[in-house]
Order: C-alpha cells, then structure tokens, then sequence
C-alpha cells in the first residue's frame, strides 16, 4: 500500500525478512513459538481438568482459553456481553446477511503474524483493506479547508503533501533511528533492537507526539504539522494521537503496523467465535471433539463478573452476575482494566499497590463509527466531465474525518462506513442518535460531493458505535500518555509473578490494553500467550526445551526499566 505519508524507508530488496509487531519492548517471536511442532508446553498431569478463570470473552480470552485447553486445564470463561470484545461484527436489519460492519477492529497488518496464526488456524480468508491512497483503494479525496484533492497516488497531490511526507520522513529519521530500528526488527537483531530503543525509551518517554514534530527541524512549519495531523499517514490523519506518548507512534511505525492493511472476509468477530467451536487436533487429557463451547454448560461463557477477591490458600474467587461463586486456583483477567475500578468489586490484595496504580492511570482513547447499507458500489461510476470515480475514500477535515468504501463486487449490495473517528471528533457525534449522525454526515459529504446522492443508493437503518459508551469498555483501546512507560511496563510484565510476593500471585493480566500495541489484535494475542505461559509456570509446568516461552527468555528481552527515582 502507498500511504498517505508513506513510511520513512522504501523497501526495494524482496529478499529482505518480513517485520513482524514482536517488539521493540519485548522482540519475543511469538509466531515461531506458535508454529514450532513441541507446542506451548505441558502442566503436571495432577493438574489436568483443574479449572482456570478467563474473564472476558473477547479475542486475548478466547486465545488464552482455547490454548489452556489444548494443555489439559479447563477454562472457564466469562463474558459480560458478547464472544469477541472488540472484535465486533454487525449486520444490516432487513438487508441480506452478507452485508456486515466492523464496529471494532477491521483492518489488520501482515505483521501481526501470531494473530494471523489463529486466522490461518480457523480457515478464515482476508482481503486487502480500502485504506488512503491504497492498491485496492480505486481513488482517495483529500478534503481540507473545503479543497478537495483527488488522488489514485500520493504523486497526484499537491506539492506540499509530498512536502509533508518528506518531512515525517527526515523526523523519524533524525529522531528516532528509523532505518537502524527497522533493519534491527527485520533481521530479529535482539541486541541491537534493546540498544536502539533503550536510548530512544530514556530520551522521549516525557515526550508528546506533537512535541516530537515540533522539535524537528523537518517541521518547523506549523502548515505541515496541521496537515500531517489531518492527513498522517497509513490509516489517515493523526492528530488525535498528538497528546499521546512518542513511543506509542514509534511502535507502530517501527513494526508496520499501519500499513498493508487487509480486512477478515465476513467479518473480524468469525475469528473468536470460531475458536470457540474448534476442536483441536492435539489435545491433552480431554477426549478428541472437545471444544471451547463443549466444556461450558449450554455452550455459552458465564455471565459478566462483579466481584473478584482472594480467598485462603492464595486462591481468586469470582462472583458473577447470577450470584454463582467459584474459587480457582488461578484466573485470567483480559476484559478492560478499569472494570477492575468500577463495574467489578475487587479487593485490594488482588495486585501490587504499583500494579493498581498503573491501572488506574491507563489512558484511554475514544472511537466512533456510523455505517450504512447502499444498493451497490455507486461510487465506481465515473463522472461524465472528469472521469474520475463520482465519489472516493475520503479524508477530511469535517465532521466525518474518514470515509471508507466497502464492496464485495460491482453488482452487489455494499456498505459505507460515512465516519470513523477518535477523541475529541468522537466525542462530538456523542450526542447524536444513528440517525442524527447520518444526517450530519451526509450533509458533510454532500459540500464534498455535490452531484452525489448518496442518500438515495441506502437500503437500510444506519448502525453505529461510540465506544466511550459501551459500559464494558468505556474506550476504544489504550494509549500511552507521556511519562507513562513505567506504567505500561508494570502491566505487561504482570505475567513474571516469580518476581511477586506470593499472596500477589495466581491471577495474570492480559488483553489489549496490557499490551504495548494496544489498538492492534496482535497485542491481545500477544499478552493471552504471555498469560498462558504464566498460568503454566504457576501449575509447575515448563515448556520444551526446543521452544522455550516469552517467560523462560524474560531476562535475555526484558522491556527497559527505567529509575522510580
């Protein structure tokens, strides 16, 4: 994909290694650890059928689970809502079922190699996804200060975009050792990758995204920073990144995360809910046929949990929502952290005083969308007068902010995500009904595209989602503010509980926003086998020697501690 502000380096040798999002905190290969024929390892036979809590049924629970299971421990799972989290896939009221909307997570990198495991596992297909400016994008219009540009690549631009692009470039360049890091990460260069991003965590964890720009010479010009903040790079604008963390930015760019997008043919939310039919093939203590839902009564998780606490013999005991009491020798937390601040009566002895710390201070970002179900893909209809597509993925400064197109062929039924925005622009629309915000959009687009009717092509009610809103999430995903790595480090490396005194031990944090990638479905997979491993060590089981888990090489990849002092 050519992004809109393309990465600083061009790759042209097809020979080089591919990235992969395993660092640059932790550069554990997670997707060799999942392909190597030993597996993740073994527990005690004593321990077999011993039962495990997973709350939170989203992508790092179901992982978590299916992979216990497959040791010979019993998940039990319980979620508040819904299988997947925010891997949510909705349909059109009325409209054939083919017709879906991502309302979470719909576009992911070919560098989120564990996730893609469990895509491949499951025999789930993916697509390249519409982003700016992209190969399977057919054209983009760029609409700021009410110009509109159209593009099929960044060269149609103006000028000063590819003046813009220029200028990220020699930032990340300057700023941030891009071409030394990349290489490091696609070479898999350990000590390399620590020594880069060691200096890099010390120099800029104060540090603002803004900031960052504003101290480069590269963008001294406060019109390239208002462009670069409404137009970015890969997925579009960033500027709702601006008060966020430095280091936040860098792992995405560093581990391509944000380019090369490709989408789950059918929806993300396949994903979850198929692993938790699946039936392993190599399974442990259970018999063949057993499956995630097998081992639920009804084949459903048990409901939301509303109260954790430790009881004798350092054991987690959990109250759901139907009054059920269970004690487990150990349990998974993957749901959003502050549910552990609010919606779950928790006791205090659960983490370390500096683990609830780190929790109360995550930062969480905002997101919403809206989108609509049309007749077809009319926006392939080409203009009488320019020849150009009648309307294209759109980037702006208005309301919408981003546009995308979506279709499964040219005669088919199709849908249009008219918003998709974060932070502040989200919670703008926060107020609105659906329908409200459908009109505000088509209203925006409508000063875009003047000779389109997009209102006549609908077939169906529009669906949306503000995440902020959703009351067992209350955010989109998180992210970093400055001065928060020590926080992060904390939660992440929450699965080494050798290092905690034993009443701290038994339950792991896991999940999206433990990860240092959050808002990418790579890092909930990520923190799940993080978890496993932990829950492994914790029943006395090890791993093979041949493949040895992200806790038994912790000392050799250890995120940078930075001074408490």
């Amino acid at each position: 994909m050519t992004s809109t502000v393309p990465n600083a380096v061009e790759h042209t040798d097809e020979q080089q290694p591919p990235i992969t999002m395993f660092g640059p905190d932790f550069p554990y290969a997670y997707d060799d650890f999942l392909a190597h024929p030993a597996g993740l390892g073994q527990v005690p036979a004593t321990e077999h059928g011993t039962e495990v809590a997973v709350i939170g049924g989203g992508l790092s629970g179901i992982v978590a689970a299916y992979e216990l299971m497959k040791m010979g421990l019993k998940p039990v799972v319980y979620e508040a809502d819904q299988i997947g989290g925010r891997l949510r896939t909705v349909g059109f009221d009325g409209c054939d079922g083919s017709l879906t909307a991502e309302m979470g997570a719909m576009r992911f990198p070919p560098s989120s190699t564990a996730l893609q495991h469990y895509i491949d596992l499951v025999g789930l297909e993916t697509r390249p996804f519409p982003n700016p400016l992209a190969e399977a994008t057919p054209s983009t219009v760029v609409d700021l200060k009410g110009e509109s540009h159209y593009a099929v690549t960044i060269d149609d631009l103006p000028q000063v975009y590819r003046d813009v692009a220029a200028a990220w470039n020699k930032c990340l360049e300057e700023g941030a050792d891009f071409s030394d890091m990349n290489r490091a990460m696609r070479e898999r260069d350990v000590p390399r990758i620590r020594e880069i991003w060691a200096k890099l965590v010390e120099k800029l964890d104060n540090q603002t995204f803004y900031g960052f720009l504003c101290d480069s010479e590269a963008f001294k010009s406060f019109r390239h920073r208002e462009i670069f903040g409404q137009v970015g790079f890969g997925t579009g604008g960033w500027d709702t990144d601006f008060p966020n963390s430095i280091l936040e930015i860098l792992r995405v760019v560093y581990t391509e995360a944000d380019d090369h997008h490709r989408g789950i043919v059918g929806g993300s939310q396949q994903l979850p809910l198929r692993l938790w039919e699946r039936e392993p093939e190599k399974i442990v203590h259970w018999p063949h046929g057993t499956s995630l839902r097998s081992l639920h009564t009804g084949g459903e998780p048990r409901p939301a949990v509303t109260r954790l606490h430790r009881t004798a013999g350092n054991r987690i005991t959990v109250t759901d929502a139907r009054g059920d009491i269970r004690t487990y020798k150990a349990a998974i937390f993957t749901a959003q952290s502050w549910m552990l601040l609010s919606k779950i009566a928790c006791d205090d002895s659960l983490f370390p005083i500096d683990h609830w710390t780190a929790i109360e201070r995550t930062h969480y970002m905002e997101s919403s969308k809206l989108f609509v179900p049309v007749d077809r893909p009319f926006w392939l209809d080409k203009d009488e007068e320019t020849g150009r597509d009648v309307m294209s993925m759109t980037l702006t400064d208005r309301m919408t902010r981003g546009t995308y197109l979506l279709d499964d062929g040219p005669d088919k039924p199709a849908v249009i995500c008219l918003s998709y925005t974060w932070c502040d622009d989200s919670l703008k629309w926060l107020p609105l009904s659906a329908n409200e915000r459908m009109e505000v959009m088509l209203k925006s687009l409508g000063e875009i595209y003047p000779k389109v009717d997009i209102r006549k092509h609908i077939i169906g009610n529009p669906v949306t989602i503000s995440w902020e809103n959703e009351p067992y999430f209350m955010g989109a995903f998180k992210a970093n503010l400055p001065g928060h790595y020590r926080y992060q480090r904390r939660l992440f490396t929450h699965f080494m509980q050798g290092r905690l005194p034993e009443d701290k031990r038994g339950i792991f944090l896991a999940g999206d926003d433990i990860s240092w990638t959050a808002g990418w479905a790579e890092g909930a997979v990520q923190t799940a086998l993080n978890a496993v491993w932990g829950v492994m060590h914790h029943f006395g089981g090890t791993t093979d020697p041949s493949n040895p888990g992200p806790g038994d090489v912790y000392d050799e990849i250890a995120p940078v501690e930075l001074p408490e002092d």
